[in-house]
């Protein structure tokens, strides 16, 4: 997506290289020309000097201009993809995803447990053990509304005791093995992009949260949707995830401009209304909070209009985004105003010849 935008000044750009800025992921690529290496912004390599260093809006660029890419940043994977290090042990998880793990065992990998669980913590927002657990339990309930028998499906899955089964049924889903049977899970499973890796949840009722996984309020949106629809919410897949993952691939690429998924957007009348217009609002064009509030009847409401927006779950397919001030500066975005100003970018972009219809200002 970044071959079409306007790159920030080259002192901007180092500037966010010795800063190791990782808001700057996905908007210009840097190249050291003393070692013919080219990184991400946010690469933890020493900071080469200002005069070796030259910049490229895509990795294409890079490769063109003959550079490599650096095996520690791994600039052409994206961001947050699993890393080299960590690829035996995911390979060994897919084999037996049930087996009981210990720090030991990951020992024997050559892993380090902490290194493990910090990079659990960041892209799952769980440790290591802790998202083992929820897989596990994830598992145990497929088995039990296959009709699977309670000892079989606690066994199978690496429980010691069906007590024990029962106790961590009821921790991490609220239910008992009866309930379970009829009680079909909220889903999650991550998807990469070009800004960053996203959590997607959902299940046959449809899509209920899209968002980046380093936005701070991401753990009480996970409290509130299993409030809100009484269900558990576990890792796995399902093919509204996939479609999901699919279609935001063909709107980073420019091939996708609306997106047709079930969505569960659960909310108040007042609620409804707002995420219902953000919908409304096309591909590359932007509406302030004043419009959205005129639109639903309540042309007062900006500021509740504003908090509606923020609550948001459904990053880019229901595109709170393209929501701006009267002046067209961009202000309130949970996924982070880098992110808001990006999106806007790519739409405007890949909708016109890549004339901005606002200056997409942020306001700090």
């Amino acid at each position: 997506m970044n071959a079409t935008a306007t790159l920030p000044s080259p002192e901007q750009m180092y500037q966010a290289i010795v800063d190791r800025d990782v808001e700057m992921e996905g908007i210009f690529i840097v190249a050291v020309k003393t070692t013919g290496i080219f990184c991400r912004p946010g690469c933890k390599a020493k900071t080469p000097n200002r005069e070796n260093v030259e910049f490229f809006a895509s990795t294409d660029e890079a490769l063109a201009a003959g550079y490599r890419p650096c095996k520690r940043c791994r600039p052409l994977e994206r961001a947050g993809s699993v890393p080299v290090w960590l690829t035996p042990l995911f390979e060994q998880m897919e084999s037996a995803p049930s087996r009981r793990w210990t720090n030991a065992d990951l020992q024997s990998l050559g892993l380090s447990p902490i290194r493990v669980r910090r990079w659990f913590q960041e892209h799952y927002r769980m440790t290591f053990h802790a998202y083992l657990r929820t897989r596990r339990i994830g598992l145990a309930v497929d088995g039990l509304q296959s009709g699977d028998d309670v000892l079989s499906v606690a066994l199978d899955h690496g429980f010691q005791s069906l007590s024990g089964f029962r106790e961590s049924l009821r921790k991490w889903t609220g239910h008992t093995p009866t309930d379970a049977k009829h009680k079909d899970p909220i889903l999650v499973e991550r998807v990469l992009t070009p800004l960053g890796p996203m959590l997607a949840a959902g299940n046959d009722a449809g899509l209920c949260l899209l968002e980046f996984v380093d936005r701070k309020m991401l753990p009480k949106q996970f409290e509130r949707i299993s409030k809100l629809f009484s269900q558990p919410i576990l890792p796995g897949s399902h093919p509204v995830l996939a479609e999901t993952a699919r279609q935001l691939e063909e709107y980073f690429q420019g091939k996708r401009k609306t997106f047709d998924l079930p969505l569960r957007m659960d909310g108040t009348p007042f609620q409804s209304a707002v995420w219902q217009q953000l919908r409304e609002i096309p591909f590359g064009e932007t509406r302030s909070y004043q419009q959205l509030a005129v639109k639903v009847g309540k042309p007062t409401a900006s500021r509740a209009v504003g908090r509606t927006n923020g609550d948001n779950r459904l990053a880019i397919v229901v595109p709170c985004h393209r929501v701006v001030r009267s002046d067209g500066h961009l202000c309130g975005y949970a996924g982070g105003l880098w992110r808001k100003k990006r999106l806007l970018q790519l739409e405007q972009a890949t909708s016109s010849a890549g004339q901005l219809a606002l200056p997409l200002d942020i306001d700090e």
